[in-house]
């Protein structure tokens, strides 16, 4: 499952997505999440699903490597749609099964398919920002579009290198989990087997070599950007200005019309 995970990871490619303005991607995947909540009926997803299957075969990106960032978080979805399923109230008309304690109501039915729906949906979308974006390119674009809160004070510069290491550092502290995890595995620890607590416990001796190599990466990291004279942003300059081409008028006309579609779903 540690491997499944996604987040994090970029593909370098030259498609259309990946040429889009970083600032472009950050906004319509911000956006793409208001976007999701803004639909209440199942027919709106079909033109979410369109939208992401259209962004898919324009990126390139495999669908098998999508679905595995899908499966790595599998079990939430799966215990969000249960919680939903039987704690979502209703009424008598709407009683679908009971017994004893545990009652069903549609209400409870359709909200869990919606959740579930969502953060398939929600995943699947911030996963193409990460997959098409250079660590660098959404480390520029955070920043520029976090410079007009620099009048009130905010470090626009240093909240966006903080970000942008701590989603590139996901992937590797996974890696750093399997490679732990098989060489206990290999001195005879059990992972595997026992009942949910147990394996829960088994996980517990993974914790401390875990957390002294990331702070190891975290020291190494920090001498590296010292050695390099890194200061802050303050007077840094870029060998690549970030600069809006047609490419994202007809990213931002794409969304629009998604967004236009699902607000017309919500209205009828």
């Amino acid at each position: 499952m540690i491997k499944d995970i996604t987040i994090g990871q970029y593909i370098p490619g030259e498609s259309f997505v990946h040429k889009l303005d970083p600032r472009t991607k950050i906004l319509i995947s911000l956006l793409f999440i208001i976007d999701l909540f803004i639909i209440d009926k199942i027919f709106g997803y079909a033109f979410v699903v369109a939208f992401i299957a259209l962004t898919v075969i324009v990126s390139g990106l495999s669908v098998k490597y999508l679905y595995k960032g899908v499966k790595g978080v599998f079990i939430l979805i799966l215990i969000t749609a249960v919680l939903n399923l039987f704690m979502v109230p209703g009424t008598a008309s709407t009683l679908v099964f009971k017994w004893k304690f545990i009652t069903i109501y549609r209400e409870g039915i359709n909200t869990a398919v919606f959740m579930a729906f969502r953060l398939i949906l929600l995943i699947i979308g911030t996963s193409i920002l990460t997959l098409t974006t250079s660590p660098i390119e959404l480390t520029d674009g955070i920043e520029r579009l976090l410079n007009p809160f620099k009048k009130i004070g905010l470090p626009a510069h240093e909240l966006a290198m903080m970000m942008t290491i701590a989603l590139r550092f996901i992937p590797t502290l996974m890696d750093e989990t399997d490679k732990i995890m098989k060489a206990q595995k290999a001195r005879g620890a059990d992972f595997e087997s026992g009942g949910l607590v147990k394996k829960a416990k088994s996980l517990i001796p993974l914790l401390v070599p875990l957390f002294i190599s990331s702070f190891r990466r975290a020291d190494e990291l920090a001498m590296a950007m010292e050695a390099r004279c890194y200061r802050g942003g303050e007077g840094r300059t870029r060998m690549k200005q970030l600069k809006f081409t047609y490419r994202d008028a007809i990213a931002y006309l794409a969304f629009a019309l998604l967004v236009a579609a699902s607000i017309y779903v919500r209205i009828l």
